[in-house]
């Protein structure tokens, strides 16, 4: 969950506030399920025999809690928009439990969750809300543990066929404790988009290979994502008549600029160490954790927030930013950017949200062929000069329904049904299908995904690759996500505006968090796993205690920040990975 609406990006206005409430009359029989399975529930990756024998053990566990008003919420996209709008009324009608799910912005979502957290004031009886949180969940001792939960009060609504192993984002949403606390509901990535047909272009490919030596094609480093965007930004200049650039971004001093960032941007470059979903000892934040206890975000304190790594990728972000980007980019917020791409006038865009792939495939566009294929395709990102092997790479936004302590058993048990149904199979790949944000892998590698494929750009060929486990949220180290992630767009800002170095910027964050993890320290209220922070020591004991633990952070600046740019063919890539599902046996 991002500070303000990072959903916002997701196709709706940041000063926005949508809320979709439904709630119908109440009424359970087996004669709804078999016209909803008929009706909406295709396709699906059971038959349709299993999805009733799916939907008959939801109406028996409901019985007790026929007539109960169950009220839950997440932000708005597509996805959550087709669970209000279609799913809470088929669980309505199936079950009996009169279901209202609220969309709102993500930023009020998280207000009102600290508000239930701090009061103890039941407001929603589930939450969708991000496993960014795993960290806050898992110390402030609020939400309920799953794994407990469905062992023991919530045994009897947990259902037989939820199929824990089939979820592809259970990692994220696990706590140092070993603990499930989350269960993904959506999962999107930040990948690489670019004009297919201008990298394939032979002219521009010609061009190309004669001023930089190696081939057009999808960028492995940052190098190379650089030169091709002074490529198409100062020696293509133009195509069709319009001009054109070669990245695209954006820069406003405004609360979305802070999850820009937070989404991994430093992973991307090379911050943090090695280990998935998250570094170990030190994250993507440049937060070090040692065992449960966040430790520091300083170079001074062995984080990584402010070192040559972070450093270098706001340099890089700037630099690009002024000199390959839509002049007017630099004035805007998320949601203002968030479209140019579809306009046809971008060649590549690094830091691209897969959510936006539904409103990127509409036909008409000037980045869509006329047979319904997109001109445009995705990819995985390149990475940074400091990157290494075992890094994570990117982000995964993975929204996940979430049990509070203060919320009534009852109605937690009703809500619980109403979040597994909406991540059952019987409706999990209709609801992939409509918000494309998958979050099981037998939906991903079904023969319906299979045929959707070629119109998705790369889509479901990168989450049917092994590089999709590079992608993860915000982990645990950070102890409390709403405090520290709205640190970041005000320090940052101050870079992309110029009122700041990037190293003063980055210096000033790092403090930032360490003030706040310093007062959580003192205040003892996340108990045993939180905040412990070390004594302040210089850089380069840091960087020796990495070496002789076999760590990376906090990395040295490296004496060449650009070495040879390097790409890969798409359609080469594409080939290299595994045509089949894997084997899980």
């Amino acid at each position: 969950m991002k500070q303000m609406s990072r959903r916002t990006r997701l196709l709706v206005a940041a000063s926005t506030m949508v809320l979709f409430a439904f709630a119908p009359p109440a009424r359970a029989d087996e004669a709804a399920a078999k016209k909803w399975i008929d009706a909406e529930f295709q396709p699906s990756t059971l038959s349709k025999d299993e999805q009733l024998k799916e939907l008959q053990w939801f109406i028996k566990a409901a019985e007790p809690f026929k007539g109960m008003e169950i009220n839950v919420v997440s932000e708005t996209i597509t996805t959550h928009e087709y669970e209000a709008k279609v799913l809470a009324k088929a669980f309505s009608e199936i079950t009996g439990i009169k279901l209202t799910h609220d969309l709102i912005q993500e930023g009020d979502v998280v207000e009102k969750i600290q508000t239930q957290m701090q009061s103890g004031k039941n407001i929603y009886d589930a939450w969708v809300n991000d496993s960014d949180l795993i960290g806050t969940h898992f110390r402030y001792k609020q939400a309920v543990p799953l794994t407990d939960w469905m062992a023991a009060e919530g045994k009897d609504v947990t259902s037989p066929t939820l199929d824990l192993k089939d979820f592809i984002g259970l990692s994220f949403t696990t706590a140092p404790d070993g603990k499930l606390y989350q269960l993904p509901d959506q999962q999107f990535a930040n990948l690489y988009w670019f004009r297919y047909d201008w990298f394939t272009n032979p002219d521009y490919k010609a061009r190309f290979k004669a001023k930089y030596g190696y081939d057009l094609g999808v960028p492995v480093n940052w190098s190379a994502y650089e030169d091709i965007a002074d490529f198409f930004t100062n020696d293509v200049k133009e195509i069709d008549g319009v001009k054109v650039y070669g990245n695209m971004d954006y820069g406003k001093k405004d609360p979305s600029l802070g999850w820009r960032f937070t989404d991994a941007w430093l992973s991307m470059a090379g911050n943090g160490d090695r280990g998935l979903p998250n570094g170990k000892p030190v994250d993507e934040w440049g937060i070090r954790m040692e065992g449960c206890r966040p430790t520091g975000s300083s170079v001074e304190r062995g984080g990584d927030t402010n070192g040559p790594a972070a450093v270098y990728s706001i340099v890089k972000y700037i630099e690009w930013l002024k000199k390959y980007t839509p002049p007017q980019a630099l004035g805007m917020t998320f949601s203002e950017a968030g479209p140019v791409p579809a306009q046809g006038t971008i060649a590549q865009q690094m830091f691209w949200y897969t959510a936006f792939t539904a409103d990127m495939v509409k036909p008409g566009l000037p980045v869509m062929n006329a047979d319904g294929t997109p001109k445009w395709r995705m990819a995985p990102s390149p990475k940074g000069a400091y990157w290494k092997d075992g890094m994570k790479l990117g982000y995964q936004d993975v929204g996940s329904w979430t049990l509070l302590k203060s919320t009534p058993v009852d109605r937690r048990k009703a809500a619980w049904l109403y979040a597994q149904f909406v991540t059952s199979k019987t409706v999990s790949l209709k609801k992939s299908m409509v918000g494309l944000t998958f979050i099981r892998e037998s939906d991903i590698w079904s023969p319906a995904m299979t045929e959707r494929a070629p119109k998705l750009g790369g889509l479901v060929e990168f989450y049917r690759s092994p590089a999709r486990v590079q992608w993860s949220p915000t982990g645990s180290n950070v102890p409390d996500y709403p405090k520290l992630a709205q640190l970041w767009w005000q320090n940052i800002g101050d870079a992309s505006s110029g009122a700041k170095t990037p190293q003063a910027a980055m210096d000033a964050l790092a403090a930032a968090q360490d003030s706040v993890m310093e007062r959580l320290e003192r205040s003892g209220v996340q108990g045993e796993c939180g905040p412990k922070l070390n004594a302040k020591k210089p850089m380069e004991y840091w960087v020796e205690l990495a070496k002789k633990e076999g760590n990376l952070a906090p990395q040295p600046k490296l004496a060449n920040e650009k070495p040879k740019g390097e790409t890969i063919d798409y359609d080469a890539l594409i080939k290299s990975w595994p045509a089949t599902p894997p084997n899980k046996n």
